[in-house]
């Protein structure tokens, strides 16, 4: 469905640089907009790392959730409701009458009050999900190193019973009164016409854990065009490129590395980094290098290097980009069955699965696919194909533009 105008389309995320997924969603989501003939206006946080945009002059102040003192009693305040996000989006609103919202990632540091003043302005809202924040109150259902559905069903007291924030009581109790406020008082999710889930396992979990929005699927997308794959290797390593934090499963893989003829190269940065090299000069785990932080060619060249890539993730992921990445690439991966991940890798397709958390099974899956290495190169084509014929910007858009059209009131050309 094409709609028959262009439009404004107010795009909303708390970071205005590639911190993470949901952020790079958020601007590729952005050049596919422009790309057609739409003009995107930006809503987000001040911030030193910020890209340049000619809509700062409307972002809020920079909140420091980590602070003390008067700051930290500001901060908690505006997670449960941002009076200062509502007065600037309202004067972007005024400036520049988008004909849509799109929201991202929007909570704690800008938080929902500005879909109050998008609504109070007739403005159509739409919102990505990146994460289980409808229904869990620290967006992961994850806790003490498992997958957790204790708050189904909105019983949002059980992350502070566990102090699922940090381990902290006073931050779980924020983030546990944040979601009574929303949910239960205000009900402001309510006014959010389409949520949109980029993996079906997202979609179907929020709905289980008890969130009655409307949701409709649509996955990521890559620019294949953009990345040059290799289907053939130069070392006998694997990668993994993402952060590097509990739930991302790296203490398996460091577990799995152990006695692998083969180099584990871990790409990115993140706070369980200094656990991880503790565990491998402890264990002697000898053929694990962390490469730190890549991006652009320098990151490509890398996995390109490599057979291929691997996603031991022990939360349930979304719609992983770094799996996405990796098929364009041209290379196979090896993921836990978790989450969206089997949407995405197929076994003996475009890779292997294993039991997440299973250090075992993980060594196992790996050795088999080193040891057919041959199988490599066609697991590694088809992993592009999906990738272009499945997860490409045209389908992307016309499915958006669907999406835009039906909380539009439109019904197409």
């Amino acid at each position: 469905m094409h709609l028959n105008r262009k439009m404004k389309v107010l795009l909303a995320n708390k970071f205005f640089f590639p911190k993470g997924g949901d952020a790079i969603a958020f601007f590729t989501t952005a050049g596919l907009l422009k790309e057609h003939g739409h003009e995107p206006l930006f809503f987000s946080m001040e911030d030193p790392r910020n890209l340049p945009s000619p809509f700062s002059k409307y972002f809020v102040s920079n909140k420091d959730l980590e602070g003390g003192g008067a700051g930290r009693l500001k901060a908690a305040a505006d997670i449960l409701y941002s009076f200062e996000a509502k007065k600037k989006i309202k004067r972007l609103i005024e400036d520049e009458r988008p004909d849509i919202a799109h929201l991202h990632n929007i909570c704690h540091q800008i938080s929902p009050s500005i879909i109050d003043a998008l609504k109070k302005k007739s403005i159509p809202v739409v919102m990505t999900l990146h994460d289980y924040k409808l229904t869990c109150p620290v967006y992961t259902l994850f806790q003490g190193g498992l997958a957790c559905e204790e708050c189904s069903g909105g019983r949002y007291y059980r992350a502070f019973s566990n102090r699922c924030t940090k381990g902290s009581a006073v931050k779980s109790a924020i983030n546990v009164l944040e979601m009574y406020l929303h949910h239960r008082v205000m009900h402001i999710y309510e006014r959010v016409d389409t949520f949109i889930s980029p993996s079906r396992f997202l979609l179907e979990k929020t709905r289980e854990m008890g969130f009655g929005g409307r949701i409709v699927h649509l996955p990521n997308f890559v620019d294949s065009a953009s990345f040059v794959p290799s289907y053939s290797f130069e070392e006998r390593s694997i990668v993994y490129f993402g952060r590097l934090s509990r739930e991302k499963g790296l203490t398996t893989l460091l577990e799995a590395a152990k006695g692998l003829d083969a180099t584990v190269k871990i790409i990115g940065e993140g706070p369980q980094k200094e656990e991880l090299l503790e565990k491998a000069s402890r264990d002697g785990i000898g053929n694990v290098v962390f490469l730190g932080f890549r991006k652009g060619k320098e990151l490509h060249d890398e996995i390109k290097r490599s057979m291929f890539a691997v996603v031991p993730s022990q939360w349930y992921e979304n719609n992983p980009l770094s799996v996405l990445e990796a098929f364009a690439l041209g290379k196979p991966v090896i993921g836990s069955r978790i989450g969206g991940i089997p949407e995405l890798v197929r076994d003996n397709e475009t890779g292997l699965t294993f039991a997440h958390g299973d250090a075992q099974d993980l060594r196992d899956k790996i050795k088999s696919l080193i040891d057919d290495a041959g199988s490599i190169s066609g697991m590694g084509r088809r992993a592009r194909g999906l990738v272009e014929n499945d997860f490409n910007q045209a389908a992307h858009y016309d499915k958006l533009m669907g999406i835009y059209g039906s909380v539009l009131g439109r019904d197409g050309e």
